[in-house]
């Protein structure tokens, strides 16, 4: 099968693509895969793009070069926003071509993108036609020329039908399957299809395991860092933190004011990993929806049960009493005391979850399954066998 990806890289590097790097090369194992590729820019070419991207005639002219050039059978889209824009569907359409496109955010259905807004969930432009309020209050970039000029782009091609073009949508959880499919963009549910992200084998399965937690992730207020850190403050349960962000400060001083908590920096690859082989449980406080969080696969793959907030794809993907627990979004009371319940749990217990979270990724979360679930949505949306 011939592929092509699309993909357009925001200005600063995240999960988005990562995952379409992954999904190209996993893909190329076995298929003819091609990509096109366009950049977020900064300054005035930045606004030159935004400016453009209801219709970009120049990213369409290069969509149309590469169809002609590559013959594709489908096209899959990753991130149109915003050096690319919806015209890539409609050209790809034009051609013949079917489409796929993965939904990584929330972006088509609120201009914020994560469905969170100075620090509390925001859902108002979910059933709206036009998010009027998400522009008052500048819910993109704090900004309400942005986030109108966003917002305009996707209810233009709302009433344009673009978005009915495309043949299908990737969900990562069964959570956001729900909330594309009750919105306003009325998308008929045959498609709408779930397939999580992944992580290659390799991690380390342990059986010694310490006492301490273990949070990883950026240090930002939606990853419910201060949620965290208020559950460990003052108590003996030992917490040890890897990442970096704009709560960096807070962290550190939680670091040095309290002997509980230790914090590890950024660390790389394999030394997370040592760190999610050796932990209790990874502790996952977002108080966000997320989209489908890479370290919830990663302690899965390493069979390490998660603590993780009851909200969004947190709660599609751990499963209570099975491959971890959950608690009350931004509620530190309830996390502090599932903390202190874990710690009175038997070592086989614990072991047991952490057994059934390994075969929860070797079930779902593996390259194998991946590369599979994509030829089958592929091959669904071709009509090839």
């Amino acid at each position: 099968m011939r592929i092509l990806f699309i993909h357009n890289y925001y200005q600063h590097p995240g999960g988005e693509d990562v995952v379409f790097e992954q999904e190209k090369t996993l893909l190329a194992l076995t298929e003819h895969v091609f990509s096109l590729t366009f950049n977020n820019k900064k300054g005035w070419r930045g606004a030159w793009q935004t400016f453009w991207s209801p219709w970009n005639i120049w990213a369409a002219q290069r969509l149309k070069r590469a169809i002609r050039q590559y013959k594709p059978d489908v096209i899959h889209i990753h991130n149109l926003h915003y050096a690319v824009g919806p015209i890539a569907v409609r050209v790809a359409k034009r051609m013949g071509i079917p489409v796929v496109m993965t939904v990584h955010n929330y972006r088509l259905l609120c201009p914020s993108s994560t469905l969170f807004h100075n620090g509390k969930l925001f859902t108002d432009s979910l059933y709206t036609e036009f998010p009027w309020k998400a522009v008052c209050i500048g819910a993109h970039s704090h900004s309400s020329v942005k986030t109108f000029w966003l917002s305009f782009t996707t209810w233009l091609h709302k009433k344009l039908g673009t978005w009915h073009m495309v043949d299908r949508y990737i969900t990562l959880t069964d959570f956001a399957k729900q909330v594309f499919a009750d919105s306003s963009l009325h998308l008929p549910p045959e498609k709408l299809v779930i397939k999580p992200n992944f992580v290659a084998n390799g991690f380390q399965v342990s059986e010694a395991r310490g006492h301490h937690f273990l949070f990883v992730g950026r240090l930002t207020q939606e990853k419910g860092v201060e949620v965290l850190l208020e559950a460990f403050v003052g108590t003996d349960y030992h917490l040890r933190i890897v990442g970096d962000g704009p709560l960096r400060a807070m962290v550190t001083d939680a670091d040095q004011r309290h002997p509980n908590i230790t914090y590890l920096d950024t660390l790389g690859r394999a030394a997370i990993d040592q760190q999610l082989a050796t932990c209790t449980a990874l502790v996952f406080p977002s108080i966000w929806y997320e989209g489908m969080p890479m370290t919830l696969i990663e302690a899965f793959a390493a069979g390490t049960p998660v603590i993780a907030s009851n909200l969004g794809a947190m709660e599609s993907m751990v499963h209570e009493g099975q491959n971890g627990w959950r608690f009350t979004a931004g509620n530190a009371s309830d996390l502090r005391e599932k903390i202190g319940l874990w710690l009175t749990t038997t070592a086989t217990y614990r072991q047991q979850l952490g057994l059934e979270a390994r075969r929860e990724y070797e079930q779902r979360y593996t390259a194998e399954q991946n590369r599979l679930l994509l030829l089958n949505i592929y091959h669904s949306t071709t009509g090839a066998t």
